[in-house]
Protein backbone atom coordinates (compact mmCIF):
# COMPACT_ATOMS: atom_id res chain seq x y z
CA UNK A 1 0.00 0.00 0.00
CA UNK A 2 2.80 2.43 0.90
CA UNK A 3 4.40 1.72 -2.48
CA UNK A 4 1.15 2.40 -4.35
CA UNK A 5 0.51 5.65 -2.47
CA UNK A 6 4.08 6.86 -2.83
CA UNK A 7 4.23 5.83 -6.47
CA UNK A 8 0.94 7.51 -7.33
CA UNK A 9 1.95 10.74 -5.62
CA UNK A 10 5.39 10.87 -7.20
CA UNK A 11 4.01 10.28 -10.70
CA UNK A 12 1.45 13.07 -10.30
CA UNK A 13 3.85 15.65 -8.87
CA UNK A 14 6.79 14.75 -11.11
CA UNK A 15 4.60 14.98 -14.21
CA UNK A 16 3.28 18.35 -13.03
CA UNK A 17 6.80 19.66 -12.40
CA UNK A 18 7.88 18.29 -15.78
CA UNK A 19 5.26 20.44 -17.49
CA UNK A 20 6.93 23.42 -15.84
CA UNK A 21 10.24 22.63 -17.52
CA UNK A 22 13.02 24.06 -15.33
CA UNK A 23 10.83 23.50 -12.26
CA UNK A 24 11.37 19.77 -12.59
CA UNK A 25 15.15 20.20 -12.44
CA UNK A 26 15.24 22.84 -9.71
CA UNK A 27 12.38 21.63 -7.49
CA UNK A 28 10.99 18.30 -8.70
CA UNK A 29 14.24 16.37 -8.34
CA UNK A 30 14.88 17.94 -4.95
CA UNK A 31 11.58 16.80 -3.41
CA UNK A 32 11.79 13.27 -4.83
CA UNK A 33 13.47 11.93 -1.64
CA UNK A 34 10.32 12.88 0.30
CA UNK A 35 8.28 10.55 -1.89
CA UNK A 36 10.98 7.91 -1.60
CA UNK A 37 10.50 7.95 2.16
CA UNK A 38 6.75 7.46 1.85
CA UNK A 39 7.21 4.36 -0.28
CA UNK A 40 10.40 3.06 1.32
CA UNK A 41 8.75 2.51 4.68
CA UNK A 42 7.60 -0.86 3.35
CA UNK A 43 10.73 -2.64 4.59
CA UNK A 44 10.14 -1.67 8.21
CA UNK A 45 6.42 -2.34 7.85
CA UNK A 46 7.06 -5.91 6.67
CA UNK A 47 9.42 -6.48 9.60
CA UNK A 48 6.79 -5.26 12.07
CA UNK A 49 4.08 -7.46 10.59
CA UNK A 50 6.36 -10.49 10.50
CA UNK A 51 7.31 -10.02 14.14
CA UNK A 52 3.69 -9.71 15.23
CA UNK A 53 2.61 -12.78 13.25
CA UNK A 54 5.49 -14.93 14.48
CA UNK A 55 7.25 -15.21 11.12
CA UNK A 56 10.53 -13.95 12.59
CA UNK A 57 10.32 -16.53 15.36
CA UNK A 58 10.05 -19.21 12.70
CA UNK A 59 13.04 -17.81 10.80
CA UNK A 60 15.17 -17.59 13.93
CA UNK A 61 14.31 -21.20 14.76
CA UNK A 62 15.74 -22.21 11.39
CA UNK A 63 18.99 -20.36 11.99
CA UNK A 64 18.39 -17.05 10.23
CA UNK A 65 20.43 -14.38 12.01
CA UNK A 66 19.06 -10.99 13.14
CA UNK A 67 21.55 -9.30 10.81
CA UNK A 68 20.16 -11.23 7.84
CA UNK A 69 16.62 -10.26 8.81
CA UNK A 70 17.67 -6.61 9.04
CA UNK A 71 19.35 -6.74 5.63
CA UNK A 72 16.21 -8.30 4.16
CA UNK A 73 14.18 -5.35 5.49
CA UNK A 74 16.74 -2.92 4.05
CA UNK A 75 16.65 -4.67 0.68
CA UNK A 76 12.86 -4.49 0.61
CA UNK A 77 12.90 -0.78 1.36
CA UNK A 78 15.60 -0.05 -1.23
CA UNK A 79 13.75 -1.96 -3.96
CA UNK A 80 10.65 0.10 -3.27
CA UNK A 81 12.67 3.33 -3.36
CA UNK A 82 14.14 2.32 -6.70
CA UNK A 83 10.65 1.77 -8.10
CA UNK A 84 9.41 5.13 -6.83
CA UNK A 85 12.43 7.01 -8.17
CA UNK A 86 12.14 5.18 -11.48
CA UNK A 87 8.48 6.04 -12.08
CA UNK A 88 8.92 9.56 -10.74
CA UNK A 89 11.90 10.43 -12.92
CA UNK A 90 10.30 8.78 -15.95
CA UNK A 91 7.08 10.76 -15.49
CA UNK A 92 8.94 14.02 -14.95
CA UNK A 93 11.36 13.63 -17.86
CA UNK A 94 8.57 12.52 -20.18
CA UNK A 95 6.39 15.57 -19.57
CA UNK A 96 9.52 17.75 -19.55
CA UNK A 97 10.49 16.61 -23.06
CA UNK A 98 6.92 16.63 -24.35
CA UNK A 99 6.67 20.27 -23.24
CA UNK A 100 9.49 21.12 -25.63
CA UNK A 101 12.33 21.58 -23.18
CA UNK A 102 15.83 20.24 -23.85
CA UNK A 103 17.71 18.20 -21.27
CA UNK A 104 20.68 19.87 -19.61
CA UNK A 105 23.58 18.57 -17.53
CA UNK A 106 22.01 20.01 -14.41
CA UNK A 107 19.42 17.23 -14.32
CA UNK A 108 21.84 14.26 -14.07
CA UNK A 109 24.06 16.29 -11.74
CA UNK A 110 21.19 16.90 -9.34
CA UNK A 111 20.09 13.28 -9.52
CA UNK A 112 23.58 11.91 -8.86
CA UNK A 113 24.66 14.43 -6.21
CA UNK A 114 21.41 14.72 -4.26
CA UNK A 115 18.30 12.81 -5.35
CA UNK A 116 19.66 9.26 -5.50
CA UNK A 117 22.04 9.31 -2.52
CA UNK A 118 19.66 11.22 -0.25
CA UNK A 119 16.76 8.92 -1.10
CA UNK A 120 18.66 5.69 -0.52
CA UNK A 121 20.54 6.86 2.56
CA UNK A 122 17.46 8.34 4.21
CA UNK A 123 15.45 5.16 3.68
CA UNK A 124 18.36 3.06 4.98
CA UNK A 125 18.46 5.16 8.14
CA UNK A 126 14.69 5.13 8.53
CA UNK A 127 14.42 1.36 8.01
CA UNK A 128 17.31 0.55 10.35
CA UNK A 129 15.92 2.78 13.09
CA UNK A 130 12.45 1.37 12.55
CA UNK A 131 13.62 -2.25 12.80
CA UNK A 132 15.66 -1.61 15.94
CA UNK A 133 12.92 0.48 17.54
CA UNK A 134 10.29 -2.14 16.77
CA UNK A 135 12.49 -4.97 18.07
CA UNK A 136 13.17 -3.18 21.36
CA UNK A 137 9.63 -1.93 22.03
CA UNK A 138 6.30 -3.50 22.87
CA UNK A 139 3.84 -3.81 19.96
CA UNK A 140 1.51 -0.84 19.60
CA UNK A 141 -0.35 0.85 16.79
CA UNK A 142 -1.19 4.36 15.69
CA UNK A 143 0.99 7.46 15.53
CA UNK A 144 2.77 6.49 18.77
CA UNK A 145 4.13 3.31 17.18
CA UNK A 146 7.51 3.18 15.43
CA UNK A 147 5.79 2.78 12.07
CA UNK A 148 3.60 5.80 12.80
CA UNK A 149 6.58 8.02 13.59
CA UNK A 150 9.06 6.70 11.00
CA UNK A 151 7.86 8.80 8.02
CA UNK A 152 8.57 11.96 10.02
CA UNK A 153 12.01 10.61 10.94
CA UNK A 154 12.68 9.94 7.26
CA UNK A 155 11.48 13.32 6.04
CA UNK A 156 13.38 15.31 8.69
CA UNK A 157 16.89 15.05 7.13
CA UNK A 158 15.57 16.09 3.72
CA UNK A 159 13.66 19.01 5.22
CA UNK A 160 16.72 20.22 7.13
CA UNK A 161 18.91 20.01 4.03
CA UNK A 162 16.37 21.91 1.94
CA UNK A 163 16.09 24.70 4.50
CA UNK A 164 19.88 25.00 4.83
CA UNK A 165 20.39 24.85 1.05
CA UNK A 166 17.82 27.61 0.48
CA UNK A 167 19.32 29.73 3.27
CA UNK A 168 22.90 29.26 2.07
CA UNK A 169 22.29 28.68 -1.63
CA UNK A 170 25.91 29.37 -2.56
CA UNK A 171 26.93 26.28 -0.60
CA UNK A 172 23.97 24.03 -1.49
CA UNK A 173 26.16 21.28 -2.96
CA UNK A 174 28.47 21.20 0.07
CA UNK A 175 25.47 21.09 2.40
CA UNK A 176 23.92 18.17 0.50
CA UNK A 177 27.15 16.18 0.41
CA UNK A 178 27.81 16.89 4.09
CA UNK A 179 24.32 15.72 5.05
CA UNK A 180 24.68 12.56 2.97
CA UNK A 181 28.00 11.76 4.62
CA UNK A 182 26.48 12.32 8.07
CA UNK A 183 23.53 10.01 7.32
CA UNK A 184 25.89 7.37 5.91
CA UNK A 185 27.95 7.45 9.11
CA UNK A 186 24.80 7.16 11.23
CA UNK A 187 23.62 4.14 9.25
CA UNK A 188 27.07 2.54 9.43
CA UNK A 189 27.19 3.11 13.19
CA UNK A 190 23.75 1.55 13.65
CA UNK A 191 24.64 -1.50 11.56
CA UNK A 192 27.70 -2.19 13.71
CA UNK A 193 25.38 -2.37 16.74
CA UNK A 194 22.93 -4.87 15.27
CA UNK A 195 23.66 -7.61 17.83
CA UNK A 196 23.05 -5.23 20.74
CA UNK A 197 20.02 -3.37 19.37
CA UNK A 198 18.38 -6.39 17.76
CA UNK A 199 18.83 -9.36 20.14
CA UNK A 200 17.39 -12.67 19.01
CA UNK A 201 14.92 -12.90 21.90
CA UNK A 202 13.30 -9.65 20.79
CA UNK A 203 12.38 -11.22 17.45
CA UNK A 204 10.02 -13.70 19.05
CA UNK A 205 6.31 -13.22 18.62
CA UNK A 206 4.98 -10.86 21.35
CA UNK A 207 1.71 -12.83 21.59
Amino acid sequence: MSLLVGGGMVVFYSAAFGLGGPLFVSIGTVVLPVFAVSGGIGGALVFTNDRTKGVLEYLVAYGVSPRRILFNALASGLVQVTIILGVGITAGVTTYLLSGYALTLRLPETLLIYTFPMSYLTVCMMTTLGVFWTALSSPRSGMNSPIGVLPMVGVLPTAVVLVLALTFSAHATEIALGAELAIFLVVLSLLTRTDRLMPTERLLSPT
